[in-house]
């Protein structure tokens, strides 16, 4: 499928398909690729394609299988996708925490693909379960924030803050902006940034959740970099220390490749974290993700890869 970079009219058109899709009480949880694949190996009849056929499993599915309205909004928006003589849409669309959320159809093989998964999920449960910051937060922003989950949901727990969903992925820019206005929120918007770099001022709490994986093709949403695809985590790590306000905080959503007992992210994170005086918490809350890779070069002496969630406070 084609990448998908809506213009004026197709971001309006997109918003309205949203909007009908919740209007209608459309559900759908986004699975891992690898069950992804393993679902859509089973049969499946085009023409009695579900919502969550079309815009949950990407499935290819016949005109018949969908009604008129959303049929012409997904035409006016670009994502009506013709192919061998069916018809397939070009975006995703999942819910979660109580969010209706556009993103990339399956495969997510595109260079600037929109990633949603497992991952997505974990990062907004363990931010929902953090405690708030001592101070409450004026300025929050989420680093590579894809969809823009994280930073809609830290948009409607701090209503009062100004939260910015930075990346460098244009298309997940685009996609996070309509998400965003389908919430309905007025304090927060999409801005392109790598890293924090064309931002300024400080933060009182920075989110994220990277890439942490070694990607042979360095996909923007899948490759983290540095030792065993911990290189971004760790940048992000060096520019909260640099740009935190006084008070405020981290909140890291990551992947480790650990090898031999040894979680190689975890050392370096904390001898940075330490010297620069931060308060810092560290707790591993998967401890088996992504096994599938274990199966490829890049990890040939890994063990496992666990997802981990770091929590670091500047005292102010």
């Amino acid at each position: 499928m084609n990448p998908y970079h809506p213009h004026p009219g197709q971001q309006e058109a997109l918003l309205a398909l949203g909007a009908a899709l919740r209007a209608r009480r459309y559900q759908f949880t986004t699975v891992t690729p690898a069950t992804q694949a393993r679902v859509l190996a089973r049969p499946a009849q085009p023409q009695a394609a579900s919502l969550r056929d079309i815009f949950g499993w990407s499935r290819p599915f016949a005109a018949a299988a969908i009604d008129a309205e959303l049929l012409e909004l997904m035409r006016a928006a670009g994502v009506l996708v013709e192919e061998d003589g069916l018809l397939r849409s070009g975006v995703r669309m999942s819910t979660l925490a109580g969010e209706w959320l556009f993103h990339s159809a399956y495969p997510t093989t595109q260079e600037d693909a929109v990633f949603f998964g497992p991952d997505t999920c974990r990062f907004v449960r363990a931010m929902e379960q953090t405690a708030r910051p001592v101070r409450s937060p004026a300025r929050i922003v989420e680093i590579g924030c894809g969809s823009g989950a994280a930073a809609i949901v830290l948009a409607r727990r701090f209503p009062q803050a100004e939260v910015i969903a930075a990346d460098i992925n244009h298309r997940a820019l685009a996609l996070a902006d309509i998400n965003i206005r389908l919430a309905g929120l007025a304090n927060a918007r999409s801005c392109y940034s790598n890293l924090l770099q064309q931002l300024d001022g400080g933060f009182d709490l920075i989110a994220a959740n990277p890439p942490y994986l070694l990607d042979p093709s360095e996909r923007a949403y899948r490759h983290g970099g540095g030792e065993l695809g911990s290189g971004l985590s760790l940048l992000i790590v060096q520019a909260a220390i640099a740009r935190l306000a006084p008070g405020g905080a981290l909140w890291l959503y990551t992947g480790v490749a650990m090898t031999g007992g040894d979680d190689p992210f975890l050392r370096r994170a904390a001898a940075l974290l330490d010297e620069a005086g931060l308060r810092w918490s560290y707790e591993e809350i998967d401890p088996d993700v992504f096994g599938e890779e274990l199966e490829t070069p890049a990890y040939a002496g890994a063990e496992r890869i666990a997802a981990v969630w770091l929590v670091a406070v500047k005292d102010g």
